[in-house]
């Protein structure tokens, strides 16, 4: 429904991943050209995220220039940025409709920097606004913008054959290695093992893939 008010034909769908096992992943539709992942903020992942950090700011890492990233600034809204990054990335295989304003946010900031994306969502409305409607109509009601919420969305895409982590809360993508099409889900469900690892007791882990529809 929401890609919908944005304007993207349903050939493309968010669907559950029911579990990360090879007979539950074969029940996602294929091609999956993205996954959003749900996870809890907690004290060992942001201990995780400050030494993740200091060690990509050392060693470095090669990130393509065609990866579509912005950065984090509205609180409560790293689902609306995880959706965004994982259209962004794979806006060549989207088929929007005229007048969308998804289409049209993508088209005026392609130029801009993650900050400058972030600044220009803040006064774009037409996405904003979807997004609120969206939420209220979902089952559990949608946080307030001041409300402290310790879940956040990330998207993981394949960008020109390599997986990239965007989330808006780091100051860069996160190159995860080489992917390819036909691994893709399995490769990215492995970067979701990675956070469910680090949180052993924690269970509010959710996986959606964008996949064919």
């Amino acid at each position: 429904q929401f890609l919908k008010q944005l304007g993207i034909h349903p050939d493309w769908q968010f669907v559950d991943v029911y579990g990360m096992e090879p007979e539950l992943l074969s029940m996602v539709p294929r091609p999956v050209c993205a996954v959003l992942l749900l996870f809890p903020i907690t004290e060992k992942y942001e201990t995780f995220r400050t030494e993740e950090e200091e060690r990509i700011k050392a060693k470095g890492q090669d990130v393509k220039s065609s990866v579509y990233f912005m950065k984090q600034t509205i609180n409560n809204a790293c689902g609306t940025i995880g959706l965004i990054h994982a259209i962004a990335n794979n806006r060549d295989k989207m088929n929007f409709v005229f007048l969308s304003s998804l289409k049209k946010f993508l088209e005026d900031s392609l130029s801009m920097t993650p900050e400058e994306r972030a600044k220009y969502l803040e006064t774009y409305e037409a996405i904003r606004v979807t997004h609120e409607s969206s939420a209220h109509e979902g089952q559990t009601e949608a946080p307030s913008i001041d409300e402290k919420v310790d879940l956040h969305f990330i998207a993981l895409v394949n960008v020109g054959g390599h997986l990239y982590e965007l989330d808006g809360r780091k100051p860069f993508p996160i190159n995860h290695g080489e992917t390819s099409d036909d691994s893709f889900l399995e490769d990215a469900i492995e970067v979701c093992k990675k956070f469910m690892e680090r949180d052993p007791e924690e269970l509010r882990f959710n996986a959606i893939a964008l996949s064919a529809a």
